[in-house]
């Protein structure tokens, strides 16, 4: 297998450039093919739509004639009545059996009364049954040497067809042929409009297919890139997962150990040791939070990461997120509270475990960009769901920062947040959580007077 990627790899520029030749050949070809068959078949439809009208003109008119089958002025009369309400027929005729062929009794071309045929068409409808016909057309007929001599005729214009219906009178009694002769004039000339217009479209199509497919070669290397770039983003995916993983392990032992250091576990320590361990503690937080982040995108890039909604009570969840972070928010001097509703809230339909995850990425990013005041947690149902507010008076965001949010890795940059720590992640990843659990998330919020971030998450569907 690697010899034969090997191969491939040295004969690269010689594929390419039969694979592209392939293309430009076939391609049109395969155009080409389509759009003479789809003629073709159009053709056919026509045909076959002039011959059921045919047979419907026919048997219209045997059954106008057959009561006066006896009477060869009232028959003429009649011929030329329906030739002349009918422009599509050339000729209409009625003929009767006369030796061994037939004398034109009454035509709507009168020179031809009196006239005998032993045209062979004639011979063979005359053995239809009552009320069959024989049609065919003058392509047809000018296959043989009978037929030749009206398909061929000077004085018939165009392509043409025509119909025999034996004819009996009231006792069942077959007394004459009717013939009719009709043009496809008309029909032919909207094919023939239609094919050149079809042809023009398939010449055109095949120059543009030619000139895209001669870049072939470079789509073809661009083909191969995306290929490699999917590659090196999925080992990336990869490397970011099982990193983040591995260092879980080390960073949960540091943060053990200093713990235990801290707590005195391994003697008596100075102030100065635990300003250093309280240090090692604040950043491994910061590293197992990163960590986390990391392992957060990977999963949801690679959709591995789960959502088992459940109909859960949303109050209880965030008095226990704001009771967990106001120690927090203590150490800054800022107020946390949550403002409850009067009214019993209903059951919210979400995972229990990432609405915690949310707030305490929402709350604990109000409490990180709040100077001075205080953040607020509020709720209330509107349009059938829930909305979940942080509002803080922290630093607030500019109009042109807010179009960035949400995105991955971007984070708001100014004098205020240089000392700030984050990975620009945690909204990102909020937001996917949110969508996943078919809540949405969006943000408003005034430069120099604070944001306010909203949470909708759709209520249960319980039964009555």
């Amino acid at each position: 297998m690697s010899k034969l990627k090997e191969l491939l790899a040295e004969k690269r520029e010689s594929l390419q450039l039969i694979y592209g030749i392939l293309l430009i050949v076939l391609i049109p070809v395969l155009i080409t093919y389509n759009t003479i068959f789809i003629i073709s078949t159009y053709n056919d439809s026509i045909d076959t739509d002039l011959q059921l009208k045919m047979r419907l003109i026919g048997r219209t008119m045997y059954a106008d004639l057959q009561e006066d089958l006896s009477d060869q002025a009232k028959i003429q009369t009649k011929v030329e009545s329906i030739a002349s309400r009918n422009n599509e027929l050339e000729n209409v005729s009625v003929l009767v059996p006369q030796d061994d062929g037939y004398k034109i009794a009454a035509s709507s071309d009168k020179d031809e009364i009196g006239k005998k045929v032993t045209f062979y068409f004639y011979h063979i409808a005359w053995d239809k049954k009552d009320n069959d016909c024989l049609i065919t057309d003058s392509l047809q007929m000018a296959t043989t040497e009978e037929g030749q001599e009206l398909a061929l005729n000077p004085e018939v214009k165009g392509r043409f067809w025509m119909l025999a219906m034996p004819m009996q009178d009231a006792n069942g009694t077959k007394q004459a042929l009717l013939s009719i002769r009709m043009s496809s004039a008309v029909v032919d000339d909207l094919t023939r409009e239609s094919r050149n217009k079809s042809l023009g479209i398939l010449f055109a199509t095949v120059i543009i297919t030619i000139f895209f497919l001669s870049i072939t070669v470079r789509l073809w290397d661009y083909v191969v890139l995306y290929k490699k770039i999917k590659e090196v983003d999925q080992m990336k995916d990869e490397f970011i997962s099982i990193a983040s993983h591995e260092l879980r392990t080390p960073l949960t032992s540091i943060k053990g150990y200093t713990s235990l250091i801290l707590e005195g576990d391994y003697g008596q320590i100075t102030e100065k040791m635990e300003e250093g361990l309280d240090r090692i503690m604040t950043s491994t937080s910061r590293l197992e939070s990163l960590v986390e982040d990391l392992l957060n995108v990977s999963r949801l890039e690679q959709g591995r990461l789960s959502i088992e909604k459940k109909n859960i009570e949303i109050e209880p969840i965030i008095e226990e997120i704001v009771q967990q972070l106001s120690v927090t928010a203590e150490n800054k001097k800022l107020g946390l509270t949550y403002e409850k509703s009067a009214q019993k809230l209903p059951l919210v339909s979400a995972d229990p475990d990432r609405v915690k995850q949310v707030l305490v990425n929402l709350i604990g990013n109000a409490i990180k960009y709040t100077e001075t005041g205080s953040v607020t947690v509020t709720n209330e149902i509107q349009s059938g769901k829930l909305r979940i507010k942080i509002t803080d008076t922290g630093i607030g965001i500019s109009p042109e920062a807010q179009k960035g949010l949400f995105q991955k890795f971007y984070r708001v940059k100014n004098e205020k947040t240089e000392s700030i720590q984050g990975t620009g992640l945690g909204l990102w990843i909020t937001k996917q959580i949110v969508e996943m659990m078919g809540g949405d998330i969006f943000l408003e919020s005034i430069e120099g007077k604070g944001t306010q971030v909203t949470v909708v998450l759709p209520l249960a569907i319980t039964g009555k």
